[in-house]
């Protein structure tokens, strides 16, 4: 054995789990493969994909057939290098074009048939606050630093100090929608640059006070937008070193490609042929937010969405789930009856528990999923305690709660709502990822957790056994202990008849 080998052998071995992020954005797909080793992401590989997904996007947001296709390929694509990849080590987020999308859920049903892991649609909010993440793991800023990310569909802006995020907005407003809107035939003229920056002035109106107020010390911007933005810049830098980009450096961009007149003409090496017919429009977004919130300069990012998703899978699997600490901030924040609330959520666990493998609730999610509907069913009694399953599910439905994807977001909102009261099955609604059966399952598992718990008293539920069948429960109580509570008795009976809408029995004894 030589020395190097022998080197080799003695060293520690560390757990290393390989993760892969893909972003589905409105102009590009980006896929990154990492490996997560003693605690740090290490970038293994890199795919981007130029789909321009929100092209498609007609006047009634309804995304063409051909968009759809050219999607799907790109996920063929992508597919090849995620072979063997487990499903927990996978996510995928789409942003601002499948949020809008009517027809979303036809290419997400369409994806699943390309690669097994399942499509993500991620609210604004969400998607800012993972940018964020993406560039405060990979860059180092004393103080307030203000990130902006110019998407296709979307422009994100959020100010954060250190990995904390201060504020987080969206605005829809991206390179390949404004280039649509003002630059559709590839003309470039100065009444349109005009027009294009004072629509993005005017998106910024409603975020403008409050950012100016929080102020930064550091200007950062990230995507493949601002990154030839940033890089035409640097035409004219002196002695090598990055300069950052200026409004000045912004104006003479944009007074050149007036003079080009249109984007065939733009020949310069910094922009790519796929981003030639876009980046006019980028320009002007970004013009238009130097403006707005009087930015001195800007520096560019290499970091976005896809980093911050790697990050937050990072934290997931040391058990610091962001969505943990979301659940906990909201019942502080609604003043929520905690012991109560426990209660409820050991119930629910229990009950879980019996019922997974009998109810084929396979989804590593639907525990958790469970347990925070559980530990948050009563935030609408700050509203009013008259319908408050409505008043919660509101509130979870609407409120900003980073670390959820809409889709989780929208599951919380449902089981809370049929927390009580009487099930309308055609108001639960067909979720991307979560089959119908095991929502229903999941509703029905916390309303007898609530229902269980009525007495809001921490000695009243004596042991119980519970036995799950395929499509049904079975509860055991101490002998005669139910029949010494003829009301709770009465419940179980009514509780019946709402299961049999799910296609579920309840049984007790």
């Amino acid at each position: 054995m030589t020395q190097h080998e022998s080197a080799l052998v003695s060293a520690e071995s560390r757990e290393v789990t390989k993760v892969a992020a893909l972003d589905i954005g409105s102009n590009s797909f980006h896929l990154v493969v990492a490996r997560i080793n003693a605690g740090s992401v290490q970038i293994l590989h890199r795919v981007k994909q130029k789909v321009r997904l929100a092209a498609g996007l007609d006047d009634d947001n309804v995304l063409s057939a051909e968009a759809m296709e050219r999607g799907l390929d790109s996920l063929r694509i992508v597919a090849q290098s995620l072979e063997g990849f487990a499903p927990d080590s996978v996510r995928i987020v789409a942003t601002h074009t499948l949020r809008k999308a009517k027809n979303a859920r036809q290419f997400i049903e369409a994806a699943r048939a390309v690669m097994p892991y399942p499509v993500e649609i991620i609210p604004g909010q969400e998607e800012a606050r993972l940018i964020y993440s993406g560039v405060a793991h990979t860059s180092h800023t004393e103080g307030r630093r203000l990130v902006v990310d110019i998407g296709g569909g979307s422009t994100e802006f959020i100010i954060g100090e250190g990995f904390t995020p201060m504020v987080c907005s969206s605005l829809q407003m991206g390179c390949v929608s404004f280039t649509e809107r003002f630059f559709a035939q590839g003309e470039l003229k100065a009444k349109a640059f005009d027009k294009a920056i004072t629509a993005v002035e005017q998106e910024l109106e409603i975020i403008q006070e409050k950012y100016l107020k929080l102020g930064w010390i550091q200007c950062i911007g990230t995507s493949g937008t601002i990154k030839t933005l940033f890089n035409l810049a640097q035409r004219d830098r002196p002695n090598g070193h990055a300069i950052p980009v200026t409004l000045k450096s912004l104006k003479e961009l944009m007074k050149r490609f007036i003079e080009l007149g249109h984007t065939d003409k733009l020949d310069m090496p910094e922009i790519s042929d796929d981003r030639r017919v876009v980046v006019a429009g980028g320009l002007a977004i970004l013009i238009g937010v130097f403006r707005a919130l009087n930015i001195d300069g800007l520096e560019y990012s290499p970091a976005a969405l896809r980093e911050g998703v790697l990050y937050q899978m990072e934290d997931e699997l040391h058990s610091a789930d962001i969505r943990g600490r979301t659940a906990t901030s909201l019942a502080t924040r609604y003043d929520i009856d905690t012991a109560q609330a426990n209660l409820v959520l050991n119930t629910s666990r229990y009950l879980f528990d019996q019922c997974a493998k009998p109810w084929k609730l396979k989804s590593r999610d639907f525990r958790n999923m469970l347990g925070w509907a559980a530990s948050l069913h009563e935030v609408g009694l700050q509203i009013n305690s008259r319908g408050v399953q409505r008043h919660s599910a509101y509130i979870l439905a609407n409120v900003d709660m980073p670390g959820f994807t809409l889709e989780q977001q929208n599951l919380l909102a449902t089981l809370v709502r049929f927390h009580r009261k009487k099930i309308k099955t055609s108001e639960i609604p067909e979720f991307y990822v979560y089959d119908t059966t095991s929502v229903r399952r999941l509703i029905g598992i916390l309303r007898l957790s609530v229902l269980l718990n009525i007495k809001r008293q921490e000695a009243f539920l004596p042991e119980f056994t519970a036995a799950a069948s395929k499509n049904g429960l079975v509860l055991t109580f101490p002998e005669q202990w139910l029949e010494q509570r003829p009301i709770l008795y009465a419940d179980l009976v009514r509780e019946q008849s709402y299961w049999q809408a799910m296609s579920l029995s309840l049984g007790f004894e």
